[in-house]
């Protein structure tokens, strides 16, 4: 039998939320009077996403391709980061087998986003949207997160070498 290279990743990703910023989540701009700080559009789920495909690959990390510091990424749609990510993946022998990722946010209310976002994220990764779970849940106003002042996600990818 064909041995199969199966690796799994982890990606955690956190942004502050303030008035005067878009929020970005999933690749969908979700309507609220906050949004994500970050040098690109701060998309805290697609950065969760990249970590989790670059780790499982061994390719390091979002930082490292893609810098805070690199003027060039200032304000970048972090769609174009997740398909850079899987051209890397990719380049390197690796397909996705699935995503598990979650969401903690106290408000607003993602869970109607959600189908949207797996549409979306499906599309740029050229995968089919079963491959891809995306959970919502709160803090239970703990924490920075339960106080509105940010968001968090958490990604896991199922890689495999083709």
């Amino acid at each position: 039998m064909d041995h199969i290279n199966w690796r799994t990743g982890l990606g955690y990703d956190v942004h502050r939320l303030a008035e005067g910023y878009k929020l970005w989540i999933g690749g969908i701009d979700i309507p609220f009077g906050k949004g994500s700080v970050g040098h690109s559009d701060g998309d805290v789920l697609i950065h969760a996403i990249c970590d989790a495909l670059l780790g499982a690959a061994n390719l390091r990390d979002i930082g490292y391709h893609f810098p805070d510091n690199d003027p060039a990424l200032k304000g970048i749609d972090s769609k174009i980061l997740l398909g850079k990510t899987m051209n890397l993946i990719r380049a390197a022998g690796f397909e996705v087998g699935n995503i598990d990722s979650t969401i903690c946010l106290e408000r607003p209310k993602i869970n109607p986003f959600i189908p949207q976002m797996t549409e979306t994220l499906a599309k740029v990764m050229q995968l089919d949207a079963s491959q891809i779970s995306i959970k919502a849940t709160t803090t239970e106003k703990m924490g920075f997160v339960g106080t509105g002042e940010g968001i968090s996600a958490f990604a896991t990818t199922l890689i495999y070498k083709k």
